[in-house]
């Protein structure tokens, strides 16, 4: 399955409302290589099962469905809905309940669900009376072993919406304040943005805990597998203004993975204020993330600014031992998108906090050229500095953060607040050369402090090229400052890369922009 098919599956999916029609019955069959009725479960069993399975060979379950739902429409799969009076824990007084998805049109791989109650796991057995379908297809008579294709959590502050999904490969996502779905995460990435084909770990099985009455948290584990590696996964979920999701991982891998991302998150950028290349729609913003921050293991914060390139680009920031990292929205101002449907200003921003020992290796930033919005076309993960080897284990742990804000900012710097980009020169004489103009508005930090005669400086570098008419001024529009700078190119279309901080005598003012410009070709340099 390749990535347009699966936004196209987390769609389908996810646009599967529950609707209302006796708590769920459990599995008296027992599932092989799985816990079955009343067998322990822990997540120290579930990590060995995991390192078992990866001592043989990968064996795919795509595709092992009847016929009635291998070719089931788009609307009939759409038709079917869960009834939410046959939600997990509807029955009880947890405050979270949990809902299944159906497999069929994209969704060809069985997923194994499991209830965990007092350290015991019981798989749940497929039922057709979890679910109304009002589809013209008939499904037939569907057996007790079919599975599902993943599940949905719901929390009392409003049981009528999604908390959070697990559905489709190893992607996941969650809502914070706002209630809005945005960008996901995956459990692993591989080979992501280089030659060759990318390969998607599924998550094959997963545990949901039965809430104790009053716990605000919810915890769920899951088993990863796919052809190159097993994993095994713990998620504690704690809802509120943020949504805080506690994640383990224990990878083992079958071969050696030279290209893993860990802590994947996948979103998507089609165009903003720094780059108009599909601009065709009458909205003027179109992105579930504007920017890529990242807070180094030596103290420096960065902010890369999104793009939709006219081909793949791959950006690598090397580092050792991320304090964080995430996908932002950082523009919440509704103007900018107008978009009252989808409403872009209110999606998630995600930031990573690892913990522990990460070691070396490096952010990698992934854009991919897309058309329209329904593509994730945006990839960011950390990538080990050494291949990841078999039959051996390895563990990471990290924190991810769903909500408006980041959990933790630059403080005393100013944060970047819009990049804009476009044609260069002096306005009002005839240019001669070509040059693109870019302008970077910083906000935040001790910038509203500072006085009119304050001696503000850009400090910019470019890889090649040549930087000129520069300039950093006051900008009372946001309490803060605007920095100015042409690039001239030269003849060659190879990218450009760019850093700008401003700084007052030696003190940083602000975070260091960094960016990636690749002038056009020749014939695309009109100079008006």
């Amino acid at each position: 399955m390749d990535r347009r098919t699966l936004v196209k599956t987390l769609i389908a999916g996810l646009g599967v409302s529950a609707l209302p029609m006796a708590p769920l019955a459990w599995a008296q069959e027992p599932e092989s290589g799985d816990p079955d009725d009343s067998s322990p479960f822990s997540y120290a069993w579930l990590k060995g099962h995991a390192k078992e399975l990866a001592s043989h060979s990968y064996i795919s379950h795509e595709g092992e469905l009847p016929q009635s739902l291998k070719q089931i429409s788009w609307d009939d799969y759409q038709a079917i809905r869960f009834r939410k009076d046959h939600a997990l824990w509807a029955d009880s007084e947890s405050a979270f309940q949990a809902q299944l998805f159906h497999l069929g049109l994209y969704f060809q791989s069985p997923v194994t669900i499991h209830e965990v109650i007092d350290g015991k796991a019981t798989m749940l057995r497929y039922n057709p009376e979890f679910f109304d379908y009002e589809g013209e297809q008939p499904l037939g008579d569907l057996p007790g072993n079919l599975g599902y294709a993943g599940f949905r959590l719901h929390y009392q502050t409003n049981f009528s919406l999604d908390l959070a999904a697990f559905l489709g490969a190893s992607y996941f996502r969650a809502v914070a304040s706002e209630m809005q779905y945005g960008m996901s995460a995956r459990g692993l990435a591989i080979d992501t943005g280089v030659s060759g084909e990318e390969e998607f770990p599924r998550f094959s099985a997963f545990w949901l805990e039965r809430p104790q009455p009053g716990s605000q948290v919810i915890r769920v584990w899951a088993l990863l597998d796919s052809p190159s590696t097993t994993g095994a996964y713990a998620f504690v979920l704690d809802p509120g203004r943020n949504l805080v999701m506690d994640v383990d991982v224990a990878l083992y891998p079958r071969t050696e993975i030279k290209r893993a991302g860990i802590a994947p998150l996948t979103s998507m950028y089609q165009v903003g204020e720094n780059n108009r290349r599909m601009d065709y729609d009458w909205r003027p913003e179109i992105h579930d993330s504007d920017g890529l921050a990242l807070l180094s293991g030596s103290g420096e914060w960065l902010w890369r600014p999104l793009e939709n390139p006219a081909h793949l680009r791959f950006n690598s920031f090397a580092d050792n031992n991320p304090r964080g990292f995430g996908l932002l929205q950082r523009d919440r101002n509704f103007d900018h998108y107008q978009d009252d449907g989808v409403f872009y200003e209110r999606r998630p921003s995600v930031w990573v906090e690892p913990k522990g020992d990460w070691g070396k290796g490096s952010l990698d930033l992934v854009e991919i050229p897309t058309v329209d919005e329904t593509f994730d076309n945006i990839v960011a993960f950390w990538h080990p500095e050494q291949a990841l080897k078999p039959e051996q284990e390895y563990l990471f742990s990290y924190r991810l953060h769903w909500g408006e804000q980041a959990p933790v900012n630059p403080r005393e710097l100013a944060t970047v607040q819009a990049t804009r980009t476009g044609l260069g020169g002096v306005i009002g004489q005839k240019r001669e050369y070509f040059s693109w103009r870019f302008a970077v508005d910083f906000a935040g930090g001790v910038l509203e402090m500072l006085g009119e005669d304050a001696e503000v400086e850009a400090v910019i570098s470019a890889s090649r090229g040549e930087v000129e008419i520069t300039s950093a001024r006051p900008l009372s529009a946001i309490n803060g400052y605007r920095a100015m700078f042409d690039l001239v190119p030269g003849d060659s279309e190879e990218p450009v890369n760019l850093r700008m901080f401003l700084r007052l005598g030696d003190e940083p003012l602000t975070e260091t922009w960094v960016y990636q410009y690749t002038p056009p070709p020749e014939s695309g340099r009109k100079l008006y």
